[in-house]
């Protein structure tokens, strides 16, 4: 492994964990800084394209819901495999799991594809596949209204 591989993978990983922080703390503009510009962002409940999708989506699940509100958003990522496809691009799998302060709600995985943009590393690809939600998921039921 060559010192520019780890590097950009220490630049992923860290990427991933800006993410998670800002996107648990509705940080819009940190949180799609994480993201390339013409980026597709997926899961069973949304398909979107391209950094001003994001932000709509992130906009409506800012606002008020029908569903039960929590106190706060918790995204704890454990094992997470980056395989490097050339300099500039990475296949990422990462584990998830979701706290609320209801308890836990769903955890899964997300399979992404990593760019390199200048000097950092960014998300061009991202499906976030869920393994398990609870019956009463906050997460899952205002994800699937929006």
């Amino acid at each position: 492994m060559t010192i520019e591989e780890v590097i950009a993978r220490e630049c992923i990983r860290d990427t991933i964990a800006r993410y998670n922080m800002n996107g648990d703390r509705m940080r819009t503009d940190a949180f799609l800084a994480c993201f390339t510009e013409d980026a597709v962002y997926q899961s069973d409940v949304f398909d979107l394209h391209g950094r001003d999708a994001i932000r709509d989506w992130m906009a409506g699940n800012a606002g008020p819901s029908d569903g039960p509100r929590v106190k706060f958003v918790r995204h704890h990522i454990t094992t997470c495999l980056i395989d490097m496809d050339g300099p500039d691009a990475a296949d990422v799998r990462t584990y998830y799991h979701v706290y609320t302060d209801t308890g836990p709600d769903h955890t899964g995985y997300y399979v992404d594809r990593f760019a390199r943009v200048g000097d950092r590393w960014l998300i061009a690809h991202r499906k976030v596949r869920t393994d398990w939600a609870r019956p009463d998921s906050v997460f899952i039921a205002s994800h699937a209204n929006k």
